[in-house]
């Protein structure tokens, strides 16, 4: 008998996550610990996501929660329109403008969004992802190309 059906979902879910991760990242080499391929990754953490998802899953039996409330989109979409927006702002624009505008609008999830921190959250989050992405792994990231050419 469930007696956290809430947890349940989100056990199976998270099960769900992983099962197709480990899916479509199958074709990938995965490559060992001394050589990492580019299937390492996403395999492990496909596989982690399956463990965590049965740990909630199993623990929906053992003690009682949350009966399986009602879902806003509000938040999933948000979060999803988030990440869209940045796939496609990142090169015309860079990483100046996606960056922070991939932050507020995964803010506009939560009702109760305190605007000053998210903007100050916004602003810290996009230097270091620059100084990590472009200068401390090198990638070819374009950081401003409407201002600084790259």
């Amino acid at each position: 008998m469930i007696k956290a059906p809430q947890d349940a979902a989100g056990g199976g879910l998270l099960i769900a996550l992983g099962l197709v991760g480990v899916w479509e990242g199958a074709a990938l080499a995965s490559g060992s610990l001394g050589h990492v391929g580019p299937g390492l990754l996403p395999l492990a953490l496909s596989v982690l996501s399956g463990m965590c998802g049965l740990i909630l899953f199993a623990g929906a039996f053992r003690t009682k929660g949350s009966k399986l409330d009602r879902w806003s989109l509000r938040g999933p979409a948000c979060v999803l329109g988030a990440a869209i927006a940045f796939g496609l702002a990142i090169k015309p624009l860079g990483l100046v403008i996606a960056g922070p505008m991939a932050v507020v609008l995964a803010a506009l999830a939560d009702r109760e969004t305190r605007w000053t921190e998210t903007l100050i959250f916004a602003v810290v989050m996009t230097v270091f992802c620059v100084g990590l992405f472009r200068y401390g792994l090198s990638l070819p990231i374009p950081i401003a190309p409407w201002l600084i050419g790259s």
